[in-house]
Formats: C-alpha cells, sequence, structure tokens
C-alpha cells in the first residue's frame, strides 16, 4: 500500500523550493513555487466561496501553460475533480465531454471559448478564461465578485513558506476524468484515483534521473496521461523549473526551445525518434564513402560518437536520457541508438494505469522490450506459455483505474473480478518481468491455416522499407493488404517520380514478403496520398481504413 500522498508532496515542494521558478510559458512569464502556492490557496477560496464542492468536476481545455498547471494542482488540491479535455477535440465533442462529465465550471483558452456554445452546457456555473484567469461567465454564485473579493483580501496577506499549507485530501477519492483519444474511435471518461496519480509520481521519484534546479520542456498535451504525470506533476514534486511550450513544436520551434531550456529528461512518442533516424541520420549513412566506412567496426565506432555528441547537442547539450512512449518504438530505429549508447529507452502505459505499466532506465532497457513492470503492479499474460506464447497483457495494482465513468458495462469488460486491468496489448514477458508487447488483441488476424498475424510487426518491418513513410496492414476476404504512405521527398531526392511509384511498392512488397512467413505475406500494396490520422500520441486511428 503506497504511504506517500500526492498532494502532501505538492505542498512539501512548494515550501522547499518557494523562491525557485517553478513554471514558466515559453519566452512568457514565470512564476515561483511560493507564486504558485499562494495562487492555489487564493482559488481554493474563491471555489469556497462559490459553492464548489469536494467532488465537484472542473473541466480544463487549454494548450500547455502555467495557468493550465495551476487550474490542475488547485482543483486537484482542492479535492475537486480536474476534467482535462484534449484541445485537438472538435467543439462538438467538447461540448458533449463537458456535459458527460457533469462538470461545474470551465477553464478554456479563448479561442476555445470562441468555438463552444456555452447555452448548450447546463451544468455549467461559471467559465473562466485561461489567458488571464478571469470569469467570462460568472454564474449565479458569482464567481466574477467571489474573484475580486478574494484577491483583495490576499493583497496585503504575506503567504510565507513556513505557514503554508494544503488540505487533506483522501488517496481512494476520484482525482482525475480523463477521456481517452485512443486508436477505436470512441472516448471513455477513466475515472483516476488520487492514489493512481501519487503511484505515477512517486515512482518516477524513484527511477528517474531529475533533480532539484534541474529543467524540463512539456511539449505533450498535459490533457494526455503520459505529458501530465512526466512532464508536470513528477517534475513539479521534485522542484524542477518547468517550461511549457504552449505552440505547435514544428521542428524549427522545438530545437529553439531545447537549446534554450536544456532539459536533462526529454519526453517524446515514437514518431518524432523515427523522423530524426530516417529523415537526417540514415540518409546520410547510406551515402558513398560514409555507407563503406560504417560497415569498418572501428571507424564505425567513430562515427557513431560523433553522431551520439551532436544528437546530445540537438537536445539542448545537458541530456542525460529519452523515453519513448504511446506506442512501440521501431525496432530498426532502437538497435541503431543502442548502437552509439545514446540514451533512449522505452515505457509503456495506458490512460487506465495514470499511465505508467513498465519502464526501465536506459542502461537496464532490453531491446525490443517496453521496459520492467513497475513496483505497484502485477503482471499477467493470458498465455499457456507466457514466456514464448503471446497472450493479452493483464495488470493488477494500485494505479489502476476506478472504473470508466457512466458506463459500467465497459468497466466489466475491462476490469474483471479479481482486478485484473485487461490492457488489449498481446505481449510476452520474460523471467524479469520486462514486457514485450506483439500486437493488439483487436487488431490480431487469424490466418486461414489458424496462425496468429500481428499486423503491427508486419507494418514494423514495412515502415523500415526505402520510400515507406508510414503504413497500415488490413485484411480483406482473408489476404493481407498494405496501405502506405509514401515518403514523397525520398523519391525526390533519388529521382523515382510519382506515377512510377506503384512499380517500386511491388518490388519492395516482394523484398517484404522474403522476411515474412508464408501465413503473414502481403498479397498487395495500395498507396494512400497523405499522412495517417492519428491520435494526439501519434498512434494512427485504424478504425478510419479499410481497403
Amino acid at each position: 500500500m503506497i504511504k506517500e500522498d500526492l498532494v502532501h508532496l505538492f505542498e512539501q515542494s512548494i515550501k522547499d523550493h518557494w523562491s525557485a521558478p517553478a513554471f514558466s510559458d515559453y519566452n512568457g512569464s514565470t512564476l515561483t513555487y511560493g507564486q504558485v502556492g499562494e495562487q492555489i490557496l487564493i482559488w481554493h477560496r474563491i471555489l469556497n466561496k462559490s459553492g464548489i464542492r469536494k467532488g465537484d468536476k472542473i473541466a480544463l481545455i487549454g494548450r500547455n501553460s502555467i495557468h493550465w498547471a495551476l487550474t490542475y494542482l488547485m482543483t486537484v488540491s482542492y479535492g475537486a475533480v480536474i476534467v482535462p479535455i484534449l484541445a485537438d477535440f472538435s467543439s462538438d465533442d467538447m461540448e458533449h465531454l463537458i456535459n458527460h462529465s457533469d462538470a461545474r465550471l470551465l477553464f478554456a483558452d479563448p479561442k476555445i471559448l470562441d468555438q463552444l456554445d456555452v447555452d448548450r452546457m447546463k451544468e455549467l456555473e461559471a467559465v473562466i478564461s485561461l489567458k488571464d484567469m478571469q470569469c467570462v461567465i460568472s454564474g449565479k454564485k458569482n464567481m466574477a465578485r467571489n474573484r475580486e473579493a478574494v484577491f483583495s483580501e490576499y493583497e496585503n496577506r504575506k503567504v510565507t513558506a513556513e505557514r503554508f499549507t494544503l488540505p487533506e485530501v483522501d488517496k481512494d477519492v476520484l482525482s482525475a476524468l480523463v477521456y481517452t483519444s485512443g486508436t477505436t474511435g470512441f472516448s471513455k471518461g477513466v475515472m483516476l484515483p488520487l492514489r493512481s496519480l501519487t503511484v505515477n509520481v512517486v515512482y518516477a521519484l524513484h527511477h528517474f534521473d531529475l533533480k532539484t534546479g534541474d529543467t524540463m520542456l512539456s511539449i505533450l498535451p498535459l490533457a494526455h496521461a503520459f505529458g501530465c504525470a512526466f512532464e508536470f506533476l513528477f517534475p513539479f514534486c521534485t522542484g524542477v523549473h518547468i517550461t511549457f511550450l504552449n505552440q505547435l513544436p514544428t521542428p524549427r520551434i522545438l530545437l529553439k526551445a531545447l537549446s534554450d531550456v536544456r532539459p536533462k529528461l526529454f519526453l517524446t512518442v515514437p514518431l518524432i525518434v523515427e523522423k530524426i533516424y530516417k529523415g537526417q541520420i540514415k540518409p546520410q549513412l547510406e551515402k558513398g564513402a560514409l555507407k563503406i566506412a560504417w560497415k569498418i567496426g572501428k571507424i564505425r565506432d567513430i562515427i557513431g560518437k560523433s553522431i551520439h555528441k551532436k544528437l546530445i547537442r540537438t537536445f539542448g547539450g545537458n541530456l542525460t536520457e529519452v523515453v519513448v512512449g504511446g506506442a512501440g518504438l521501431n525496432i530498426e530505429v532502437e538497435a541503431f541508438f543502442k548502437s552509439i549508447n545514446f540514451p533512449i529507452t522505452v515505457g509503456y502505459g495506458m490512460t487506465e494505469c495514470g499511465p505508467l505499466i513498465s519502464y526501465s532506465e536506459w542502461q537496464r532497457h532490453k531491446p525490443a522490450s517496453v521496459g520492467q513492470i513497475i513496483d505497484y503492479l502485477e503482471v499477467k499474460i493470458g498465455s499457456d506459455d507466457p514466456f514464448s506464447v503471446p497472450g493479452e497483457i493483464m495488470v493488477r495494482g494500485e494505479n489502476v483505474m476506478a472504473g470508466y465513468y457512466k458506463n459500467p458495462q465497459a468497466t466489466a469488460r475491462t476490469i474483471d473480478d479479481e482486478g485484473w486491468l485487461h490492457t488489449g496489448d498481446m505481449g510476452v514477458i520474460d523471467e524479469e518481468n520486462f514486457i514485450f508487447i506483439r500486437g493488439r488483441v483487436k487488431t490480431m488476424i487469424l490466418s486461414a491455416s489458424g496462425q496468429n498475424i500481428y499486423p503491427e510487426e508486419i507494418e514494423e518491418k514495412l515502415n523500415n522499407m526505402p520510400f515507406v513513410r508510414e503504413s497500415l496492414i488490413l485484411e480483406k476476404e482473408g489476404k493481407l493488404f498494405a496501405l502506405v504512405y509514401p515518403d514523397y521527398e525520398l523519391a525526390d531526392t533519388r529521382g523515382v517520380a510519382v506515377e512510377h511509384l506503384e512499380d517500386t511498392m511491388e518490388e519492395i512488397r516482394r523484398k517484404l514478403n522474403r522476411k515474412l512467413p508464408k501465413f503473414s505475406q502481403v498479397a498487395k500494396i495500395k498507396l494512400y496520398p497523405k499522412e495517417f490520422e492519428k491520435t494526439p500520441t501519434k498512434k494512427i486511428k485504424r478504425f478510419l481504413y479499410e481497403i
């Protein structure tokens, strides 16, 4: 049973780091830990005067920012329930989720508010702008007036680190209601108790290499559990200075921000790492003299060290680890980074665990695995031979969700009578509880000969082929087909005309099939003209595509 208390960890970090910088908006303002603490107390008083009770829902929509983080902290530490909604959802979806969650308050970016019809959200009592934390709609309790009164109360009140305290919040109460945005196209409200958030933070405190005074660049959407836990909550409890990149992380903007912030730990999704390898590194290693030199042991080591140094500089020069999550990392890409001793590792999780299931430090990470099951969880594989025959990955422990909001049927399908959470992922484990994912239960294809086919494994091999940017393996009438979004840039560079790409793909198909067993051979590759639509963690929304 976990002993720590997340709200107490917030309180202790604020007290211990009172004068240190806590949050910055990139190229914007900064708040110290003490200022964050003072704002939390002020908003607790505003919520209380406005009749907001413990357990009430507070919706939050916007890009990563100081005010987003402040709203999250003051809600959870008050004992209310935060409902972070992805800014990438459509306005109709946002309105539906605000209504479904029974939110009484809404904190949102002004640009998002312009898209919403507040009259359709009947339970809302007040709306606050994340731009300046002013009340846009005040409600019957007149939150705007309460806000002004409380700020006046605190104007001459001196809050000190010694006197700063936060209220007690029970570890089993609901703290976050997080709506998934998965590959199946249906959003479910994941109910995360405070203990689930606490487990993730405490695990990170013991296993991630961050210390007081370090810097963190937050680029993942904080409304998603991965970014929230490890770019925000854990660093805040450590005394880290967190900078929020509150704009689209294009390559130019991201490289500049990395150089300015110089983070020690960097969290990302596989797509970014794979683009660096396939777009910048691999083409250089396949050219002329360098292609030959790369095959010679000692020279290869020298080239590898040079690439390693350049990559560290690319990430700001202060990097000790890159953690990839949200989806599996391509095996070829991972093998390359390991070969040059680059500090990269892969974790695994899902929103329903708040999110972490497995992780291992880069020095201990086993190739092709997604890390070792975390201390607070048990793991079970639904297979007679869990070490070699894939089965559904099931986990049980303190960070598992309480269930899906207003959806007991989905909860019963996901958490069985013995408390095992069925992840929907297929995999195996080894003797040290390292997890190796093979694919999704729902995407697994049963061949005519009774063999299990995991489309993700074929896609990984296909994605390593030239001229393939990304792919999807689909089944129709007992045959496998591949949808491929081509690498048009590489085709231009190598002088392959678009009209000849289909012929090129046929050559690639034959090469691919030589690497596959007969029961999983691809019958045809079809070109897809644009990038596949993805979730915020860059997983392809498979349900949108068919042959």
